[in-house]
């Protein structure tokens, strides 16, 4: 575009723009004079600016749109969308009203910061890019914690975290994005996932007893502490059968969230061979998605279990 076309082609400016956002650096380099950008940035002219070095080809107010492509022209191009308006571009519903916000990951070694509607945050974990209708957006796991890591209400946290799940994302995902990431902010959406799984073990706990009832077996002891003939702790299994020395886990979760459960998981197991106790470790979904197959499996399990048993005496 030469020098002063663009004055009489606004529509050939608007085609360079996003949607009708534009850099400064870029209008310059199409012919436009910095000096006129920003005057018809000034109240009552034809443009509008968004952020520093951002504006707007007029004046009326932007869509959240152009408020997200402003954000990312203002970051530069290896900024990644997170947060609130990620969440809502993967469909999400459950996040606060208020003002719009465009939260951002960037390199660590980037400069810029926060301005305007604009939340910078520099990290070393920069997520590969989901790309939307060509905005970049972090995956929505790491999405929905950044946000609740900034939200302070534990009903909001709560109310996000739980639809997230509804979603068919898993708790394991959720708590190992929390361990990999800083500990800042994760009391709240912790307790949350907490509470959230908390409610999903006892789900758990009806459908495993629907399933019992397809076997025929004897009733397992439900939530029985077991501890050795020296009386220490072994597990509280979930199922126990007596006659049997069979216990059954419904082990959610992949493994029970992330390392440090994974660990206590296998620790868990260990102490339940020293005491020459079978495990069976079933998934709680399998409970419902596969009732039969699952009813077999138990089935199974106890009959080999009783017959070690029977060995052993």
């Amino acid at each position: 575009m030469k020098s002063g076309d663009w004055a009489r082609d606004p529509e050939g400016l608007y085609q360079h723009s996003r949607g009708g956002v534009i850099t400064v650096a870029r209008l310059t380099e199409l012919g436009v004079p910095s000096r006129t950008c920003y005057r018809r940035c000034r109240p009552g002219k034809q443009w509008r600016r968004l952020l520093p070095g951002v504006l707007m080809l007029n004046s009326g107010e932007p869509t959240r749109r152009q408020l997200v492509e402003a954000a990312l022209l203002y970051a530069g191009p290896d900024a990644v969308v997170t947060g609130a308006a990620s969440c809502r571009r993967h469909g999400l519903k459950m996040l606060p009203d208020g003002a719009f916000r465009v939260h951002l990951l960037v390199p660590l070694e980037h400069k810029v910061g926060s301005s305007g509607h604009v939340i910078i945050e520099r990290t070393t974990r920069l997520p590969q890019a989901v790309v939307s209708s060509g905005v970049p957006l972090a995956p929505l796991v790491r999405s929905v914690l950044d946000e609740c890591r900034r939200l302070g209400s534990r009903r909001e946290v709560s109310a996000l975290l739980a639809e997230t799940v509804q979603r068919g994302v898993s708790l394991a995902e959720l708590f190992a994005e929390l361990d990999a990431g800083s500990s800042r902010g994760t009391a709240i959406p912790r307790e949350a996932l907490h509470r959230i799984a908390d409610g999903a073990r006892s789900a758990a706990e009806v459908d495993a007893m629907k399933v019992w009832r397809l076997t025929g077996l004897p009733e397992p002891l439900w939530n029985h502490e077991l501890r050795d003939e020296n009386g220490e702790y072994i597990a509280t299994a979930d199922g126990y059968f007596v006659a049997a020395g069979l216990a059954w886990e419904i082990d959610s979760y992949d493994f029970h969230f992330g390392k440090q459960q994974y660990a206590a998981t296998v620790a868990r197991n260990a102490r339940y061979a020293a005491a020459g106790i079978v495990v069976l470790q079933t998934l709680p979904s399998r409970l419902r998605t596969e009732p039969k197959r699952v009813a077999a499996e138990l089935v199974a399990a106890y009959r080999a279990a009783e017959a070690r048993m029977r060995r052993a005496a």
